[in-house]
């Protein structure tokens, strides 16, 4: 199988092309040709206008819902919605059913998605049964091929136990990924804690439920010298924070997701539940104060939160509607609206580079004789987040027929590829 890319930019600081228009062959997943111009041959010829490329993009936060709630989504589905959003390799949660806690269900997930288009990476649990009650087999799943530890959608609320998880992971150099959320201050709220959830009169998440979860971790993250990843940080003082302890040399990196970017409290004023996310959508000052730490690189990478729910758990009275939005289909475009003045370079770097580096996945070059693991994408071009862009199964998302920039035509990982049609 060859693909010919026509003119197309390249986003790679790896390649001794970087930032140079040029024609690539791929040959049977290899990188075979960069040059000025290529004949097409018998090659797939993809072009368009301001085709760019990059390595391939890596999202750390996506639930597949597989196995236990395949209707919502399953492994193949997840995976066509990767690639679809440009992403050559996502790590999901371990919050299915049963939970992805054993080394034989890190096992099922790898035999399920061998041949995905996109590489499909299982996070382990942290406890067993994601119950918080005692530590799963942690190191048992790490040689099955976890490539992270967390309870994802139900954080570790025991003290005791976040400790002796940061303290396992220590001995494999592994990290542990947790969303700040203390549920015994937010979990009766609906949306963020002030002005406007008075206003609506719903019951409010308090920030410090995020903050004072953050502190502790962070804490127990320094008298045990590991490694933390804090995921959908909401709020400037948790920035503030997260900022903080890396000056003091603490091993914490942080995501964000497209959505804490782009959208505010303000926004719940219509009640739509697609906007109904954990943690909830903040203040204009935290969005802010966000978009600030992606520009100044206190925030490492972009994690899309890709939580998938049915027709009838968003359909519902707003305060029974089930929380979170898909994202990895529409990840690029939020980027781009959130960010417009964000190089695409800095965007690559938050899309692939720094995933693939805090989680230790291959960073394969952009360069003749290396394997292709690639995303072809245009930053410019404008179009309408239509139904027939999206592969889950699922289609809770505000942009549904939104206007858009920035659009993904595909993506190349060794001899899988899958391009818009």
């Amino acid at each position: 199988m060859q693909i010919l890319l026509k003119s197309a930019t390249i986003v790679s600081e790896q390649s001794p092309f970087n930032g140079q228009r040029k024609d690539i062959l791929i040959d049977n997943g290899v990188i075979t040709s960069i040059a000025d111009e290529i004949a097409p041959g018998n090659a797939t010829v993809i072009k368009g206008g301001g085709l760019h490329v990059s390595g391939g993009w890596m999202d750390v936060f996506a639930h597949f819902c597989d196995p236990g709630q395949e209707y919502k989504e399953d492994l193949q589905s997840g995976a066509l919605a990767a690639a679809a959003g440009g992403f050559t390799a996502v790590m999901i949660v371990p919050n299915t059913q049963p939970a992805i806690d054993t080394k034989s269900q890190i096992a099922y997930v790898h035999s399920s998605t061998r041949n995905s288009v996109a590489e499909v990476l299982p996070v382990g649990a942290i406890t067993k049964k994601l119950e918080g009650a005692s530590l799963a087999e942690m190191y048992e799943m790490r040689e099955a091929g976890a490539v992270a530890f967390s309870d994802g959608l139900k954080p570790v609320q025991s003290s005791g136990l976040m400790l002796k998880a940061l303290q396992y992971v220590k001995a494999f150099d592994g990290t542990v990924i947790q969303i700040p959320d203390d549920t015994t201050i937010s979990g009766h709220g609906l949306m963020h804690e002030g002005i406007h959830s008075t206003r609506l009169g719903m019951p409010g998440k308090p920030a410090i439920a995020e903050e004072i979860m953050l502190k502790r971790d962070l804490d127990l993250l320094e008298y045990t010298g590991s490694r933390l990843h804090v995921t959908a940080v909401s709020t400037r003082e948790s920035i503030r924070l997260i900022a903080a302890a890396k000056a003091r040399g603490l091993q914490v990196t942080c995501s964000v997701t497209p959505y804490h970017l782009l959208f505010t409290d303000a926004d719940m004023a219509s009640y739509d539940s697609f906007l109904k996310v954990n943690p909830p959508l903040r203040t204009q000052d935290d969005v802010d104060a966000l978009r600030a730490a992606v520009e100044d690189g206190t925030v490492d990478c972009i994690a899309t939160h890709h939580q998938p729910q049915d027709w009838d758990a968003k359909q519902v009275e707003f305060e029974y509607a089930k929380p979170g939005m898909i994202g990895l289909e529409t990840a690029f475009a939020a980027l781009r609206a959130a960010l417009p003045g964000m190089a695409v370079s800095r965007l690559v770097k938050l899309l692939s580079d720094n995933p693939r580096r805090i989680f230790g996945q291959p960073v394969s070059p952009i360069a003749e004789g290396a394997p292709a693991n690639l995303t072809i994408f245009e930053p410019e071009t404008e179009y309408t987040l239509s139904d027939d862009r999206f592969q889950s199964k699922s289609r809770n998302t505000p942009f549904l027929g939104k206007p858009a920039k920035g659009s993904v035509t595909g993506i190349i990982r060794q001899q899988k590829s899958w391009f818009r049609s």
